[in-house]
């Protein structure tokens, strides 16, 4: 007999019990049901409540926010919430229309809020847009400040109409729900035999099915083992005649496939790091070529050379260093991962040390770091990968000619965590995930030199070995940047 005749006999003798217990059910059930809709309905209610405060408050932020500065940019809440309120109204209502007096409130809210759009609201845009905020006479002014208080009582008024509609609608949900716990227990208590009956039934039957596939199973689950190991050359030997046998057989192609595809990958990846180095022997090449020439042009001219020409050629030779070091960045960031790298024993403080030796950071400048690091059994290239970068950017992006780079380290269950802080500038938190983006800088190029790629390598290298990496900074608070480096080495693949 086929398993999948065992399977639907069992189950449709379960079914049977379990259709006894539902006609059951059905009878007592139907004030249950009706008061689960009603719940779920004001659940929603409450949910769309919500929602339509959050819009109204973004509306209201993203006004004054453009009222602020002028930039377009803090209208998009207000435009995205203009645009979701009408749907979110017209749902509410519509789940509301069995109370008359839940209707009156939305209704009462829905006539404050188009109020506040079109007596304030849109006057206000209108105003900053044709730039007459900036210029206000007196009574221009007097008329802004009547819009702005009127504005406020407005908005005020209308969080006090959601207060007392979410009230409501509390109330009448809480004696609702103490019906619907009332029918729930009546219920229970009739179908609890029924049910354990079914239960029994059910385990028993699973019990006779598991006992009859878990030796193949569990076969199945060897070949998936192997295959996780790297052996995708093992098979499964099968001789039965039911569906699981054709299981066993789509493992086997499925391993003998993954074989195959692996062997493939292997050579595309060796061809992939030929073609990189090739690529970025034949992109250099001519960089220097520039460079070259640039030198041949100022030490055959000399003196003769006009003072506009040799800050072309000094800007010649910057953007070709630029370029060449773009390349570097983007060959290291494609070999992350990708080559065979020995794990060893590394001293953090003596790391550091050579780093800092390494850096030559300018006169006034520090780098503190912590004493009693931990020693680490890791790649050393990749650690070191990323504190040169953090602290190498640390320096590079300060913005005065002296400060305190602070390394300092910290440790959980799994984890050890570093940290790399400075006085600087600081990092608006609008960019905090951009600066980890391939070719993105906050400075001008021309003002500072990057390539925009050394937190992108940072942040790969901290992700491949199994970490997160982030970012805590405000806007001349300075920045600090902290790394999860796993204990134990994460297998990748």
């Amino acid at each position: 007999m086929k398993l999948s005749v065992k399977l639907f006999a069992g189950f449709l003798l379960i079914s049977l019990l379990f259709t006894a217990v539902a006609i059951v059910n059905f009878r007592l059930s139907e004030d249950v049901i009706e008061n689960t809709v009603w719940v779920s309905r004001s659940q929603i209610v409450v949910r769309n409540s919500a929602s339509l405060q959050r819009n109204i408050i973004d509306m209201e932020t993203g006004l004054r926010g453009f009222l602020l500065n002028g930039n377009e940019t803090f209208l998009q809440p207000y435009l995205q919430a203009k645009d979701q309120l009408p749907s979110l109204f017209t749902e509410t209502r519509k789940f509301v229309t069995s109370s008359p007096e839940q209707t009156e409130k939305i209704d009462d809210i829905i006539r404050l809020q188009q109020n506040f759009e079109k007596s304030y609201a849109e006057p206000l845009i209108a105003l900053k847009r044709s730039d007459t905020l900036d210029i206000l006479d007196f009574d221009s002014s007097t008329q802004l400040d009547s819009l702005v208080l009127g504005e406020k009582i407005l908005i005020d008024s209308i969080r006090a109409a959601f207060r007392d509609f979410n009230a409501y609608e509390y109330k009448v949900r809480e004696e609702r729900r103490e019906r619907l716990g009332s029918s729930i227990n009546t219920t229970r208590n009739v179908s609890t035999i029924l049910t354990l009956l079914s239960v029994i039934l059910g385990i028993s039957w699973a019990y006779y099915i598991t006992r009859l596939i878990t030796r193949r199973i569990m076969k199945m689950v060897n070949l998936a083992e192997e295959i996780s190991r790297g052996d995708y050359k093992t098979k499964i030997i099968d001789t039965s005649r039911d569906e699981l046998s054709q299981l066993s057989n789509s493992l086997n192609r499925m391993s003998a496939t993954i074989d195959e595809t692996f062997s493939e990958l292997d050579r595309k990846n060796m061809e992939l790091d030929q073609f990189a180095y090739v690529v970025s022997h034949d992109l250099k090449a001519p960089l220097r070529g520039i460079e070259v020439a640039s030198r041949w042009v100022e030490e055959d001219m000399g003196t003769q050379l006009p003072p506009k020409v040799q800050e072309y050629l000094l800007m010649m030779r910057i953007r070709v260093h630029r370029m060449e070091n773009l390349i570097n960045g983007i060959l290291a960031l494609a070999r992350i991962g990708r080559t065979n790298q020995i794990e060893e024993e590394v001293d953090v403080n003596i790391l550091l040390s050579e780093i800092t030796d390494m850096l030559s950071p300018p006169d006034g400048f520090k780098i503190d770091v912590q004493e009693d690091l931990p020693v680490l059994h890791t790649i050393r290239i990749q650690l070191q990968q990323v504190f040169s970068n953090l602290i190498s950017n640390a320096i590079k992006y300060h913005d005065k000619a002296s400060g305190l780079i602070k390394v300092r380290y910290r440790e959980t269950d799994e984890f050890h965590v570093f940290s790399v802080s400075d006085d600087g500038p600081g990092i608006d938190p609008a960019y905090h995930e951009r600066i980890f983006v391939i070719f993105q800088t906050l400075q001008e190029r021309d003002a500072v030199e990057s390539t925009g790629v050394g937190l992108t390598i940072v942040k790969k290298i901290v992700e491949w070995q199994g970490g997160t990496i982030w970012v805590s900074s405000e806007p001349g608070q300075g920045a600090t940047f902290t790394f999860t480096w796993p204990k134990e080495a994460v297998e990748v693949r």
